[in-house]
């Protein structure tokens, strides 16, 4: 049976992370292409770990600096190897090329790390998002990743449309996947206007994005409440820090509630989402849910990026604190502008995020570039020296530091 490899940072969590949720929609694109998958990590396995097991998923911890990951990927022999950040493919890439030289390498970058940095670094810098430097070490490292990988698969037309056109990599090694959808509409419970009360923030606590949305949301709050005083906004996502924590005040109707198990069944019961995100890269998972599960969400030109396409957003898109507290009590409170904005969403899902708009013809490609690997190599010349100027730096600093921890 052919063999897949996917190197993780960590062990996906889709449960509490979007990049854990996409990890599981690639796995589940190569087991339909019958493919052997193990997934390896450096990383230990947390509570929240999806249990890979019920998947058939072989699951192996790795060493970073270690000749022992020579042997295993020289007997597993992958076909094809996926890294999930440009961090693993650093820490790896060079030994699978090294052993498994044919293995055709794919990187999913999940989101473009270097353009979220950048434009953390210019929020704390009271800096407009749009005078960001992209051009830092970070992006140095992340495309020099991306040119050594046979392909990288990108979650926004938005950061195709930046590396492309402002870093002038080929079309030829990038590859448009967003997340992918499989929900039909009727099997999925959505609750009315009625029935829905108060607002919903979600999101992983420990990302950067999520933790200045909350601390946003603890200024903006109180001139929603002041218009809505019967309402309340609660705060979900795991791994909350205490700065986070200690701003619950159930008195002010901001409260911190934490983990959200089932994120169909949370959403089902509020009206609306607010999503004030400063910075970030990709696409937001939590709006996705939203429009999935009729929840009209309130958020940023950042948080709505590479969404819509040519379509409505599924709620509001605002451009600052005053706009966003007008548009959220008014979203609330006009059913019909409630409901026009659902069914935005529901469009949005449809034309844009279904499976089935790119799952066979992403498994057709994949297939095509293992058939004709050296070819595309060659047409990515640039790539190979890349590799080979790769060999005598991150190769040997491995080499170093293994070295180092055995003598010590």
């Amino acid at each position: 049976m052919k063999q897949l490899l996917i190197i993780g940072h960590t062990f996906p969590e889709p449960s509490t992370t979007a990049a854990g949720s996409r990890m599981m929609q690639l796995i589940g694109l190569f087991a339909e292409e019958n493919y052997q998958i193990t997934f390896a990590s450096t990383a230990s396995v947390s509570e929240r770990t999806f249990n890979l097991d019920t998947q058939n998923i072989s699951v192996k911890s790795i060493l970073l600096n270690d000749t022992s990951f020579d042997e295993f990927i020289k007997e597993l022999n992958p076909k094809i190897v996926v890294f999930d950040r440009y961090i693993t493919e650093e820490q790896f890439g060079w030994r699978v090329s090294e052993n498994c030289p044919n293995a055709l390498k794919i990187l999913d970058t999940e989101d473009l790390h270097f353009l979220r940095k950048a434009r953390e670094e210019a929020i704390k810098n009271n800096k407009p998002i749009s005078e960001v430097n992209l051009f830092s070490e970070t992006a140095k490292r992340e495309l020099a990743s991306i040119l050594r990988c046979d392909l990288s698969l990108i979650i926004s037309v938005y950061e195709m449309e930046l590396l492309q056109n402002t870093f002038k990599i080929s079309s030829e090694i990038l590859y448009y996947l967003p997340f992918l959808v499989k929900a039909i509409f009727k099997e999925v419970k959505i609750s009315s206007f009625e029935k829905r009360l108060n607002f919903l923030a979600i999101g992983n606590l420990l990302h950067a994005p999520n933790v200045d949305s909350v601390l946003q949301l603890r200024e903006i709050w109180p001139e929603i409440k002041k218009q809505l005083p019967k309402a309340e906004l609660h705060i979900y996502g795991a791994y909350a820090p205490q700065q986070i924590l200690q701003l619950n005040n159930k008195k002010e109707g901001f409260i911190i509630k934490g983990w959200a198990e089932d994120v169909e069944t949370v959403m089902n019961n509020y009206r609306l989402q607010l999503s004030p995100l400063r910075f970030g890269a990709g696409l937001k998972g939590k709006l996705l849910d939203a429009m999935r599960f009729g929840l009209p969400s309130v958020t940023t030109k950042v948080g709505a990026e590479g969404m819509c396409g040519e379509f409505q957003f599924g709620g509001s898109i605002t451009s600052s604190k005053e706009d966003f507290i007008n548009t959220s009590v008014k979203l609330y409170s006009d059913e019909k502008i409630w409901k026009d904005a659902q069914q935005n969403g529901f469009e949005i899902i449809q034309k844009r995020f279904l499976k089935d708009l790119f799952s066979e013809d992403f498994k057709r490609h994949t297939r095509t570039l293992s058939k004709n690997i050296e070819k595309h190599r060659q047409e990515n010349f640039i790539g190979q020296v890349l590799q080979h100027q790769s060999l005598q730096s991150t190769k040997y600093l491995s080499k170093w530091i293994e070295e180092k921890n055995r003598i010590d």
